[in-house]
This record gives C-alpha cells, structure tokens and sequence, in this order.
C-alpha cells in the first residue's frame, strides 16, 4: 500500500465534510428535512472513512514531524492541539446528535447538534489546514 497518498485523502475527506456539513445545515435552516438527512448522514460517512484512513496511516507510518521554523510553531502546535481534543470530543457528539435523531428525538436532537455542529466544522476545517501546513507550507526536512 501507498501511504503517502493517504493525507491527501484525508484532507480531501475533511473537506468534503466541510461541504456537506454546510449544505446541511442549509437545508435544516430552510425546512428540507430530508436533504438535511441525506448530508448528515453523508458527511458522517466522509468522517468515517477519514477516520478509517488516518488511523490506517498512522499505524503504518507514525508520526510526520512538522518542518516549521519560528513563530509559526506555536500557531501549529495550538491549532493541533485544539484540533485534536475536539476531533476526540466529537466522536460521542455526533454518535449521540445521529441517533437522537434516528429515534426522531428532534428537539433533544436540536439542541446537542447547536454544540455538535461547529465542533465539527471546526475540527474538519483544521483538519484540512493542518494538513496544508504539514504537507505544503512546511513540509519536514529530509
């Protein structure tokens, strides 16, 4: 297996979920139930495969150091970190958001996605700037 393509799948996952995320709460916001299920439910699948894929690289590969320099390894390290105990975070939240949900629970449902939903997002769009600042801006050396 090629796991030097798999960051570049992941980056493109967490963006599509971004897409989906976003279009999905467009729908809700306009009363189209069923489009709104249909990109939760499709983001939850981009996610997943992400999630499937990361774990995968990192078994095999471990960890890929970052190659910056100066003021911009702070920046890094806090968007990492805050990334990282949100990616962790989200897990239950969107395991808890989809099945109340599912049970047709839309007002508890409601109110856990209000929190749900920017966690997301924020944790896809770091995802994909973590990746472009790993990746492209300061790739490690060597």
């Amino acid at each position: 297996m090629n796991l030097t393509v798999l960051p570049h799948f992941q980056a493109s996952m967490n963006t599509v979920s971004t897409i989906l995320l976003l279009t999905g709460f467009y729908f809700i916001k306009n009363d189209n139930r069923s489009a709104h299920m249909k990109c939760m439910i499709s983001a939850l699948g981009t996610s997943s495969l992400f999630l499937v894929s990361y774990l995968t690289y990192h078994y095999y590969a471990g960890t890929t150091r970052f190659g910056g320099e100066g003021w911009i390894r702070p920046v890094y390290f806090t968007i990492l970190l805050t990334h990282t105990i949100l990616a962790i975070a989200i897990v239950p939240l969107v395991l808890v958001t989809v099945w109340r949900a599912a049970k047709g629970r839309f007002e508890t449902h409601r109110k856990i996605a209000r929190w749900t939903l920017p966690i997301w997002l924020y944790v896809s769009v770091t995802g994909v700037i973590i990746y472009c600042m790993l990746y492209h801006l300061y790739p490690p050396a060597g």
